[in-house]
């Protein structure tokens, strides 16, 4: 997607402009920004158009990567980033946006739109491996799973090598029933 197409706020119309052709039905809204009516989602559409949202250093995580991916409708309201370098950052984060200090491997990352980003498959083993503390994770790992379900089988395989890593029985019994259920 060329970076024309997609318009933020503030940008060379309003927030209200933008909202005002959405109604019109020239725009649809996606992520922080507006597309025209007749362009493809892409994950790099998604990507870019969350980029204002992800600091530098660090990599869509989580739920915000499985949007990104293209798990669901809608991103979700609060987006989560991992740090894309060995080194701390400081990273002056929005309120909905949560920072996981943990570095992700370069391998395990792709670029769309601009943005870092995990892969599908980190991506998935990083929501499995969250559901001990969240629940709500697990729709995300549905989402993802619909798209792709070798993914799961992935996922599953990756939590298996871990060693003391908290939640990893919880994520590979929840990747196992989501696996039974995409069959």
């Amino acid at each position: 997607m060329h970076p024309a197409f997609l318009y933020l706020p503030g940008g060379a119309l309003t927030e209200p402009e933008l909202t005002a052709a959405r109604l019109d039905g020239d725009l649809f809204d996606i992520g922080e920004g507006f597309i025209p009516a007749d362009l493809v989602e892409a994950p790099g559409t998604r990507a870019a158009s969350i980029a204002t949202l992800i600091p530098t250093d660090t990599a869509a995580s989580g739920p915000t990567a499985a949007w990104i991916h293209g798990a669901g409708d809608a991103p979700p309201a609060i987006h989560h980033v991992r740090r894309a370098v060995e080194r701390r950052i400081r990273a002056n984060l929005p309120a909905r946006v949560i920072l996981h200090d943990t570095s992700v491997p370069p391998a395990e990352l792709v670029r769309l739109g601009g943005v870092l980003v995990m892969s599908p498959a980190r991506t998935m083993v990083d929501l499995a491996l969250g559901l001990h503390r969240d629940e709500s994770l697990l729709r995300w790992i549905v989402l993802l799973a619909e798209l792709d379900a070798t993914l799961v089988r992935t996922a599953v395989e990756h939590v298996d090598r871990l060693a003391r890593v908290p939640g990893t029985r919880a994520a590979r019994a929840a990747l196992v029933r989501t696996e039974l259920r995409t069959r």
